[in-house]
């Protein structure tokens, strides 16, 4: 695992310049650094290592004429059949990592590589005779991209922050995806917070020459449910698919734990990898927001040692400014701070950790895919009327009945974008004082909904937080909590063989009227006791909706709210309303006002300070 950095050369002092953008991201390789500097490109890394120990496997990587040069990010956890397989084929290696194969790779297959690929990447292929660029994103956006084209460069990482150092780099604010950010609570497009910065979305590659861009999707998710199997053959497919990909995402030359809270996901993985040590943080003592007796008590059930730590809330918001700068974009999603001290518990021990993210977009497992069902009796009333009274209900003080109308009055692609929904279009212009030319959230998801009309709802909801959510929020914030320990995160769920297998399962075997990951939850049972396979699913419960009705707390925010940076952007008045109405607990405000105040936070870091 590491850090990438490069931009096309045309500045006299590139390897100074490369140096200082290296260091800005030396939190994603301690271990070691690399450079490849010539007239045409600049190609930086920093390396955690974690397969082939020795300087042999450090970056950049060389084919054996040297015309390819290679940076990467990730693991490729079939390397070493493809490596034999080009081996045969006639190529020469010199180290024994995973990163050697890609070049290789790339000579023999071409962009074609891409296709045997099983693992999470982000790398970039100099090829000296042509001056061309090749770049990729691995299939789900586990490991990030970012780009920029400024003044004839074209530069890229693995973090925006390290842009800042490039001399033809401008600084500048995007708004209109602040706007989108908003409804989000993450940037759900190619766009980021910079202005001209983007990210290489999952699942596409790129070339690059002569200042051409030229971007593809190189793989696409396609549910295709197939009804011939019964429940329990499907258990069974689930149970080995699932163990070999556990096994793969093992190898290591270092020692890997496990991510494990009271759910059922990290449960299968930590009881399916057999790893040592497993690792667990929570607040207070209310098991409401405090998993650890459960972790303690299943990782005593698995034989298996658990490291806890509970986060005191000053160390929780004294750590929000370190956060958002590790985070590079805004993310208003109170898990990501807890995803920073459970990282920072598990880097003490090991250098690589496995977790369960990605389950529940594959598998159906968010509690609102219960919606479609939920809502059936109800949408059988015809739509004119349905829309009448939401309408109607829309006027009146949220409440949840009066949401239950409000959302009965919508179609799937009105009322659902993904598992947060903060400010819907109308409640975010009230609050901003700026104009921006943001799209709409229906415009944002309609490129993914047109690729699923045709399947059941519940699918419809999946292909779209698989596309959305899970790169925008998930992902985002499990590379960049884990790299700012210097931890390397895998995520056995999110492999190409569990996908294509989830691809074909029925919509009646991921969701039932009693349970999510209904087939997934079976097959953990043969890992699992009952109690763990079966529990509802709690997500990473952080109870700042309590904190900010504390004097202390609401306090720090309203005098965020109320800055010259809050009134720069915002309506301040409304934002206090929102405050002063949570706190006076006549509706639960807190997700609206945390996604204000993460932006305001990280606005103050990239703008308002020296980084």
């Amino acid at each position: 695992m590491c850090g990438i950095v490069g931009f096309t050369n045309s500045i006299d002092n590139a390897s100074d310049v490369l140096g200082k953008m290296m260091d800005r991201i030396k939190h994603r390789g301690p271990d070691s650094d690399g450079k490849y500097v010539d007239d045409g490109v600049a190609m930086g890394f920093r390396r955690l290592s974690i397969i082939d120990l020795s300087d042999v496997g450090s970056q950049p990587i060389f084919n054996e004429d040297k015309s390819l040069v290679l940076t990467f990010n990730g693991e490729i956890y079939n390397f070493k059949e493809l490596r034999e397989e080009l081996i045969a084929a006639g190529h020469s290696f010199y180290t024994k990592t995973d990163s050697e194969v890609l070049i290789h790779g790339y000579e023999e297959w071409g962009e074609k590589l891409l296709d045997r690929l099983r693992g999470m990447f982000a790398f970039v292929i100099y090829n000296k005779n042509t001056g061309e660029l090749f770049g990729a994103r691995d299939f789900f956006g586990i490991k990030p991209f970012y780009y920029a084209q400024m003044d004839g460069t074209f530069m890229w990482g693995s973090e925006i922050k390290s842009f800042l150092d490039h001399p033809a780099f401008k600084k500048e604010l995007n708004t209109d995806v602040l706007e989108t950010y908003l409804t989000f609570q993450y940037s759900p497009t190619e766009d980021t917070f910079f202005k001209n910065v983007k990210k290489l979305l999952p699942a596409h590659c790129f070339t690059y020459k002569d200042g051409k861009l030229n971007i593809r999707r190189y793989w696409e998710v396609k549910f295709n449910a197939d009804n011939a199997p019964d429940l329990e053959t499907w258990v069974e497919k689930i149970s080995d698919t699932f163990k070999n990909s556990v096994e793969a995402h093992k190898f290591a030359d270092v020692e890997v734990g496990s991510f494990l809270s009271s759910g059922v996901d990290s449960s299968y993985v930590a009881a399916v990898a057999d790893v040592d040590k497993t690792f667990t943080v929570g607040f207070g003592e209310d098991e409401k927001y405090n998993e650890i007796g459960y972790a303690k008590e299943f990782s005593k059930y698995i034989g298996k040692e658990n490291f806890s730590k509970v986060i005191t809330p000053e160390e929780y918001w004294d750590n929000l400014k370190k956060i958002q700068y590790h985070m590079d974009e805004p993310l208003a999603d109170p898990a990501a701070i807890a995803l920073f001290f459970v990282c920072q518990l598990a880097s003490q021990q090991v250098k690589a950790v496995l977790s369960g993210e990605g389950a529940d977009e594959i598998f159906g497992g968010y509690n609102i895919y219960h919606n479609p069902a939920d809502m059936a009796s109800y949408f059988k009333i015809p739509r004119p009327i349905r829309k009448g009274v939401g309408a109607i209900a829309e006027k009146l003080p949220h409440k949840h009945g009066v949401n239950y109308l409000i959302r009965g009055s919508k179609d799937l692609d009105e009322r659902f974008i993904g598992n947060a929904y903060i400010f819907s279009e109308k409640e975010r212009k009230k609050i901003l004082k700026i104009k921006t030319n943001a799209p709409d959230a229906m415009a944002v998801t309609k490129p993914y909904y047109d690729k699923v009309r045709d399947q059941d709802q519940v699918t419809q909801m999946q292909y779209l937080d698989l596309h959305l959510w899970m790169a925008g929020d998930i992902l985002l914030k499990a590379d960049k909590m884990s790299m700012a320990h210097s931890l390397e995160l895998r995520v056995p769920f999110l492999d190409r063989k569990v996908m294509e297998l989830a691809e074909k399962i029925p919509a009646k075997y991921r969701v039932t009227k009693e349970n999510t990951k209904y087939a997934m939850r079976i097959a953990a049972l043969k890992a699992c006791p009952p109690q763990t396979a079966n529990k509802k699913k709690l997500g990473f419960p952080v109870p700042t909706r309590v904190w900010l009705r504390e004097d202390k707390y609401y306090g720090i925010v309203k005098d965020c709210f109320t800055s010259p940076v809050a009134e720069k952007f915002f309506n301040t008045s409304e934002l206090v309303s929102l405050l002063d109405d949570h706190r006076a607990m006549k509706y639960d405000y807190s997700r609206k006002i945390w996604t204000v105040f993460t932006f305001l936070i990280w606005y103050d870091v990239y703008f308002g300070a020296s980084v």
